[in-house]
């Protein structure tokens, strides 16, 4: 599974998650977890102070495609989305990436063409 954003701790338990103020918001996807309230269908979240939990971190997953540097943003079936990092705009388009905001191209990859994926902790 590719990961990208917040994660925080709790009780020996890895959590999607998103910072809010001194607390953090958990989240889940399985119904029925003590504490936690559906906010849609499918997604449950917990509010946690500052004291409840054991550490929060950013998540941010790398790799290379055609030669090239990437962020991984998130995956479907078989296919990555992948957002370049390498700066140079006529490379992004040569790459067939959409132009999603100005100088941030993204797009989707086959996900066996990816290579060198890393997962870091910030």
């Amino acid at each position: 599974m590719m990961r990208d954003g917040y994660l925080a701790t709790w009780q020996g338990r890895e959590y999607e998650a998103a910072p809010d103020g001194d607390n953090v918001r958990i989240y889940i996807t399985e119904p029925g977890a003590a504490g936690f309230v559906e906010v849609r269908p499918g997604r449950f979240v917990r509010l946690l102070g500052p004291d409840e939990y054991d550490d929060i971190t950013y998540v941010r997953t790398t790799c290379t495609w055609r030669g090239e540097p990437f962020i991984v943003l998130a995956e479907a079936d078989s296919w990555l989305r992948v957002e370049y990092t390498g700066g140079r705009a006529p490379m992004a388009r040569a790459l067939g990436l959409e132009e999603f905001d100005f100088g941030v191209y993204q797009g989707w990859a086959p996900a066996h063409e990816v290579t060198d994926i890393i997962e870091h902790r910030v």
